[in-house]
């Protein structure tokens, strides 16, 4: 695959929704969690 900046750019592009998805996605949970465990405490 040819390496051009457009490339790199999408790479980069998949690479940060990635993280900013998963990192949102595991706040939510962790969040979610706590709730869960003051409710039954």
């Amino acid at each position: 695959m040819f390496m051009d900046t457009v490339v790199l750019a999408g790479i980069g592009t998949v690479a940060l929704m990635v993280a900013f998805f998963g990192g949102v996605g595991l706040f939510i949970w962790k969040d979610s969690h706590k709730k869960a465990k003051a409710k039954a405490g």
